[in-house]
């Protein structure tokens, strides 16, 4: 019985599924993190481009199995694919409109951040305040004009985002692999 179930695991996803997007999200992580900027910057805008591609198929899928509000998703599919297609062909503007939207929402996160925190004034209170403050700090940051600056913050961002996204990854992997 639990060889059987082990089998039907691994029909649903085979081990070795997490371990490529494992290893494909850590060359990402040493493309963003270890190349010069210009080199990061367009990795970025094709990393950009290529979620907005999965959101844009994800939209589509629900579209094809729903029955209410399918324009909705076949109106924000459609956009996702003009994101996905801005995102190839021109990466290096859709970094710098991530890192202009990225500035504006660490401001926002950090005042509702800092609002729950006095407004709670629970037992870790300070932890929230101080929270909220560094997020709005950053987001300021994140949305001056000074561009090198800018780029280092989303390019850190990514690249730790992406080097932790592959180790999770790979040892999932294992994990799936062991259970199997």
């Amino acid at each position: 019985m639990a060889q059987v179930r082990s089998r039907e695991r691994e029909q649903l996803m085979p081990w070795w599924v997490f371990l490529v997007t494992g290893i494909g999200w850590l060359l990402i992580s040493m493309l963003v993190l270890r190349y010069d900027l210009n080199t990061s910057i367009t990795t970025v805008g094709y990393l950009l481009g290529a979620l907005f591609l999965a959101a844009a198929v994800n939209e589509f899928l629900i579209y094809a199995v729903t029955d209410t509000w399918r324009w909705g998703h076949l109106l924000l599919g459609i956009v996702f694919v003009l994101g996905a297609l801005w995102g190839f062909f021109q990466p290096k503007d859709a970094f710098w409109a991530l890192a202009s939207v990225l500035g504006l929402l660490l401001v926002l996160q950090g005042s509702m951040t800092l609002i729950g925190a006095l407004a709670v004034k629970g037992p870790a209170w300070g932890l929230g305040l101080v929270t909220g403050l560094l997020e709005i700090l950053l987001g300021f940051w994140a949305s001056q004009q000074y561009y090198p600056a800018r780029a280092a913050l989303i390019l850190v961002w990514v690249g730790l985002m992406a080097l932790f996204r592959g180790i999770g990854q790979i040892v999932l992997a294992f994990a799936v692999k062991r259970e199997a």
